[in-house]
């Protein structure tokens, strides 16, 4: 079995990955990080029987029960930290929190090779997320003028999400959009051209109503191509996605970023 930590243990996503873990022959719960319930057992907490796991304030303490992977389901202010402190511990990480950028996934991909660890990190751990990006990835092969729409809650505080951020990175590698009009050269306010990241304009909405939902949509004279991914209310969908990836994990040395890698390549 493999032992498992998860960080934002009674968090929206986190608290089913919880319930899943221990539903599984294959994992065992070892730890549990929420700093509000700490200190309770993290199965009555989410409402079921005791589960033998005291919640823990920090990854410190979490980690007195020795861990395989931390699962990290948290805030975009404390994450990386936390990813770091995992490694000098010795731990693999899963991680599905938003908010890095592309310096900070440099950084952990040294760190991980130097200790001869795994990280796994996904803007969206939804197996019908990567297929989208997947799609788009393709499209992008064919069709040379794209750019993102980001839809999140009004609460979200990290812009672009960590889905688009790793889409728009990912099309950068296929090729650079085509733009009529230079992003620079721009008559009017340069911001309501949106944020370029990887040579793709994003443009990040939020709103009431919207969970999380991407947009690609694609450009040609005379027709257009959308591929779009909606979230609904549940966190459901990134369950198996996660828990694959703490699978996979296991024999990873360096960072893996993007669900669709794990399932396609």
């Amino acid at each position: 079995m493999i032992r498992v930590c998860v960080a934002g243990a009674t968090g929206w996503t986190g608290s089913e990955i919880v319930k899943a873990v221990l539903g599984s022959p294959e994992f065992q719960l070892t730890g549990a990080i929420a700093r509000k319930t700490a200190g309770r057992d993290v199965g009555t907490i989410l409402g079921g029987e005791v589960a033998g796991v005291t919640i823990a304030a920090t990854l410190a303490e979490a980690l007195a029960a020795p861990a395989d992977v931390l699962i990290d389901y948290t805030g975009p202010q404390s994450v990386k930290e936390r990813i770091l402190e995992a490694l000098e511990r010795g731990v693999r990480v899963v991680v599905g929190t938003s908010g890095l950028t592309e310096s900070d996934y440099e950084e952990l991909e040294r760190v991980a090779k130097a200790r001869h660890l795994g990280v796994v990190a996904a803007g969206n751990f939804s197996v019908t997320a990567a297929l989208a990006k997947r799609f788009a990835l393709f499209a992008a092969q064919y069709v040379p003028s794209w750019e993102i729409i980001d839809y999140a809650d009004a609460g979200k505080i990290d812009a672009p999400s960590g889905t688009t951020r790793e889409l728009a990175e990912a099309l950068a590698a296929v090729a650079p959009p085509q733009t009529a009009v230079p992003i620079e050269q721009t008559h009017g306010m340069r911001e309501a051209r949106g944020a370029t990241v990887g040579a793709t304009q994003v443009h990040s909405l939020r709103l009431p109503g919207y969970v999380i939902s991407f947009e690609t949509i694609f450009g040609l004279p005379d027709e257009r191509l959308s591929i779009r991914h909606d979230a609904g209310a549940g966190a459901r969908p990134y369950v198996s996605g996660t828990l694959l990836a703490v699978k996979k994990v296991m024999d990873v040395t360096g960072l893996v970023r993007g669900l669709d890698h794990l399932l396609f390549d």
